[in-house]
């Protein structure tokens, strides 16, 4: 090839535009329809509390953050999930799941399970390397969590004062 060839390329350099950082916006829990209390434990898991996962190499705390952070930037305007609980002495953290839209009746473990399981599993699961937290059981199976969950309902100043 002629070293002369891409002489001009400097006629083809189209910088690309800054990615907008979304999601970065102060967290307005009046903006979401719906809330969830998740509680989150590792499935089939190696750790008798979280702190063990040191042997591993993992920071608990930095991980969530982390995938948090993400699927938050990703998810903007359609979910937020923020993290409401880690001890590192329990096997288990609590994270709030706040949705824009209401889930139909009957819906709900339909939807939290796919955003489980879909959306955010894959995140921890390679991106942080907790596949190390789990068992031989949990890889067969390719699952990470266990989990359960409850709607939370934050009743109106109004509907409080006529219960006092």
């Amino acid at each position: 090839m002629n070293e002369d060839f891409f002489a001009d390329y400097k006629n083809y350099i189209v910088v690309p535009e800054v990615e907008k950082q979304v999601g970065k916006e102060e967290f307005d829990p009046k903006n979401y329809a719906e809330h969830y209390i998740l509680t989150m434990s590792i499935f089939d898991s190696r750790l008798s509390s979280l702190r063990d996962a040191n042997k591993f190499e993992i920071d608990i705390e930095k991980s969530i953050k982390t995938v948090l952070e993400d699927f938050n930037q990703k998810q903007y305007q359609v979910y937020h999930l923020k993290l409401l609980e880690l001890d590192k002495f329990k096997n288990y953290f609590i994270l709030a799941l706040s949705s824009k839209t209401k889930f139909e009746d009957g819906d709900e473990n339909k939807r939290v399970s796919f955003i489980i399981d879909k959306m955010l599993t894959n995140a921890f699961y390679i991106g942080q390397k907790w596949f190390n937290l789990i068992g031989d059981k949990g890889r067969v199976e390719r699952k990470l969590f266990c989990y359960s969950f409850k709607k939370y309902v934050v009743e109106s100043q109004d509907h409080q004062e006529l219960n006092s």
